[in-house]
């Protein structure tokens, strides 16, 4: 969980937070975030289960909104 919190401190110290949020308010964002299953994310990630993190990420990749939500994302943190 430390993890996140030092992600989120990151991504507010070089001004990402608000296009991020504009990226998950998206019709796409909203899309791929109906497909995922919040209590496994949570799960997850509170357990540091790696494993589970990427089968859940890899359904989603699997589909088109969640490639071109993850390209856009891959684009906002290049800049």
């Amino acid at each position: 969980m430390q993890d996140l919190e030092a992600l989120g401190k990151e991504l507010q110290r070089r001004g990402k937070t608000d296009a991020l949020k504009k990226l998950a308010d998206s019709a796409e964002g909203r899309r791929v975030g109906q497909m995922l299953d919040g209590e496994a994310v949570r799960r997850a990630a509170q357990s540091g289960d790696s494993e589970a993190i990427k089968k859940l990420l890899g359904g989603l990749l699997a589909t088109e909104d969640g490639r071109r939500l993850a390209q856009k994302l891959k684009t906002l943190m290049e800049k």
